[in-house]
């Protein structure tokens, strides 16, 4: 309990619980848009933390760091990313997905579709081009010049960026996720959001709650691989662990093809 309670005072906002809990500020939110965006946001309605979607008893469900909306009805899931858990591409083609899906009741027409932007803020290089900033849309691959028009956007930041390809306020912004102190000024105003939402009992409590849950759900599914004869999840796990790919650690429990990549990559034999 006292090792969770000091990882609560160390975290910082490459952290998505903490991401969420701060961007729960609305202006904060708008201003950070903005920033990645270029353009200028005139509000934004009920910003959601920690979104559920989870449409098909069947299917996989998501649960997203930020949801929000613009005044206009643009829709923008943003989301913190630790580790480089190999599938952000393809995680961004779902999470769009089940974005419309979300969006667009029964019998409605797909006009109604308004434009969405999913973002993925990184710790770490996805492309390793040393780019901050990659933003994907749809394009003809034989005419460059057509977009599909589908309104769809995904956004990809790079925290550890080398080259000089956005402004100065919004590399300031990432050098503070990556853990880097700015002077700049919306980096103050977010700094003192965070102190204030650590200060916050509630929010101290359910992260507390969170991670004693993961590990317990760890610890167990180590002892299950164990007892069926898979030490190889075991030794698995704890790599995962050591190497803080935790969105991997919980995959691997449930999705077998994925388990077996993972061997494969660790040469876990």
């Amino acid at each position: 309990m006292e090792e969770i309670k000091k990882d609560w005072e160390s975290i910082g906002l490459s952290n998505d619980f903490l991401f969420g809990k701060v961007m729960k500020n609305p202006e904060l939110c708008k201003e950070m848009l903005e920033l990645i965006l270029g353009v200028e946001i005139e509000r934004l309605e009920y910003p959601e933390a920690q979104k559920a979607i989870d449409e098909d008893k069947d299917g996989r469900g998501v649960r997203l760091d930020v949801y929000v909306k613009s005044q206009k009805g643009e829709i923008f899931n943003i989301e913190v990313q630790a580790s480089d858990t190999k599938e952000l591409p393809k995680r961004s083609r779902y999470y769009s997905g089940m974005i419309d899906l979300q969006e667009l009741n029964k019998g409605e027409t797909y006009w109604n579709l308004k434009q969405s932007y999913v973002i993925f803020i990184c710790t770490f290089d996805l492309f390793g081009k040393g780019r901050h900033k990659y933003t994907f849309e749809n394009l003809c691959l034989e005419d460059k010049e057509i977009g599909l028009g589908d309104e769809t956007a995904k956004i990809f930041l790079n925290t550890e960026g080398t080259e000089e390809d956005i402004s100065g306020e919004l590399k300031a912004f990432l050098d503070y996720v990556g853990g880097r102190k700015s002077e700049s000024r919306f980096v103050k105003k977010l700094d003192e959001e965070v102190n204030r939402a650590k200060q916050n009992r509630e929010w101290r409590r359910e992260y507390m709650t969170l991670q004693m849950r993961d590990r317990e759900n760890l610890e167990k599914g180590i002892q299950q691989g164990i007892g069926q004869g898979e030490e190889r999840l075991a030794v698995l796990s704890k790599k995962l662990m050591q190497e803080e790919r935790y969105d991997a650690l919980k995959r691997v429990y449930e999705d077998k093809a994925y388990r077996q990549k993972l061997y494969e990559e660790y040469q876990i034999i």
